[in-house]
């Protein structure tokens, strides 16, 4: 397993196909100030262009939480021109993790609030054990979802229960979370991590280039009539139909193999 450092608060661990986005300000809580959102802006891009990552998993190393949201201790220092300046700045690390061109599983253990409920709904599927807490509150401190929640989430349970979630600002323990379909799988205590690492080694042993491929598809087709949604669907079949992955996937199924992909 190899380590790459992005600043101090930021890592990404690679372990074959799989690559782990640790968040790692456990003083903090990890929550996100003006440092932290370009630190994992600049992994995500790191990610987004390394053709070998099939799979990504974003983890934390505190114990009592994935992610508290936006550093409020460094939003009340701001001014309003301040903020003004901050605000690309953060927007890019909940874009960065969005972004991502393979499939992306957030890791949920304790505390999951605002931003960094924003930053695991950014990610495909979501992985939690029963001390994770979520919700999105930022009403209750006089502003927005700003990270994609108001988006992302009504994609997700649809908007009447997003619009209570979000309006009520209250936080949602595991078991209810998982109800909702705030989150995807209930992992055991302590076992959130150990699980999405387990998911991400499964995908990542199907291809590369399905895998992009079908990630845009369902990505570009949210939203979309159904006609306008099989369009997209064709297209992106069309970037996979005549790959040298298609042509080893279909070859070692005739020949009893595993398939040994060129990612191409």
């Amino acid at each position: 397993m190899s380590e790459q450092r992005y600043g101090e608060w930021v890592a990404v661990r690679r372990d074959g196909f799989v690559a782990e986005l640790v968040l790692d300000r456990p003083k903090a809580m990890n929550a996100v100030s003006s440092e932290m959102a370009r630190c994992i802006t600049a992994a995500c891009a790191a990610l987004s262009e390394d053709r070998d990552v099939r799979a990504v998993v974003l983890t934390s190393t505190h114990e009592r939480a994935f992610c508290v949201g936006a550093d409020l201790k460094e939003r009340n220092s701001l001014s309003d021109a301040e903020m003004q300046r901050h605000r690309p700045v953060s927007r890019a690390a909940y874009t960065g993790v969005l972004e991502l061109p393979m499939p992306a599983i957030a890791a949920v253990h304790g505390f999951a609030l605002g931003g960094g409920f924003e930053l695991a709904l950014s990610c495909d599927v979501i992985v939690a054990d029963p001390t994770a807490v979520v919700g999105l509150p930022e009403v209750s401190v006089g502003v927005i979802p700003g990270g994609g929640g108001t988006q992302l989430l009504p994609r997700r349970v649809g908007a009447a229960r997003a619009a209570e979630l979000i309006f009520s600002a209250r936080r949602v323990a595991a078991a209810e979370a998982h109800e909702l379909g705030l989150v995807d799988r209930l992992a055991a205590e302590g076992e959130d991590r150990a699980e999405a690492l387990e998911l991400a080694r499964g995908i990542a042993a199907n291809s590369p280039v399905g895998l992009r491929a079908a990630k845009k598809a369902l990505r570009l087709g949210q939203g979309l009539d159904l006609r306008a949604g099989l369009e997209v669907e064709d297209a992106a079949w069309r970037t996979v139909a005549f790959s040298g992955d298609r042509a080893e996937g279909v070859a070692a199924f005739n020949e009893k193999r595993s398939p040994n992909w060129p990612g191409e």
